[in-house]
């Protein structure tokens, strides 16, 4: 128990050492998520990738290209979905911890989805391991709607999608 305490004192300073990890100008960010789950027999599956390619237009406001992908393969049937979002997003650099607020705005589309216009805002926290690489959480509230004007009513009618991604700055 002893070894373990200072194994975790010493890690912690380690981090707190650690130089702040701020995103550069003109610099890129690349983040990569998934997840799966099928029923107990495995006779149907259900995969989710995200992937997000962000340009950093200064320090901290980064323009971000979103693209989620799901396939669910259940007996008698294989379904695709897809979205495909681009984002405004500013990043708060707190050295490790880096909060972001943002919005979005794009496109649902796929076999069991109504195609579709979203938007909505996005919040999230990126915890740097290393000056390059981080773990992300983000939430985005996401309203749909067909046409523009159709836009504002169907705001209280959203749905709400997490984020969990590995992420690289270069």
């Amino acid at each position: 128990m002893k070894k373990l305490m200072v194994m975790l004192v010493l890690m912690s300073m380690v981090v707190a050492a650690s130089p702040a990890m701020a995103a550069k100008e003109g610099g890129f960010e690349l983040t990569l998520g998934g997840s799966g789950s099928n029923d107990e027999n495995f006779d149907g599956a259900v995969f989710n990738i995200e992937a997000g390619l962000g340009y950093f237009i200064t320090q901290n406001l980064e323009a971000v290209l979103r693209q989620g992908v799901s396939y669910a393969d259940v007996p008698d049937s294989d379904n695709w979905n897809g979205s495909t979002r681009f984002s405004i997003d500013y990043n708060f650099d707190l050295g490790e911890v880096t909060p972001y607020l943002g919005a979005n705005i794009g496109y649902l589309y796929g076999d069991t989805v109504k195609d579709q216009f979203i938007a909505g805002p996005e919040a999230g926290v990126k915890f740097f391991v290393n000056d390059t690489t981080f773990i992300v959480g983000g939430l985005e509230y996401q309203f749909l709607f067909e046409e523009a004007k159709d836009a504002d009513d169907n705001f209280d009618d959203g749905r709400f999608v997490y984020i969990l991604a590995i992420g690289f700055q270069y």
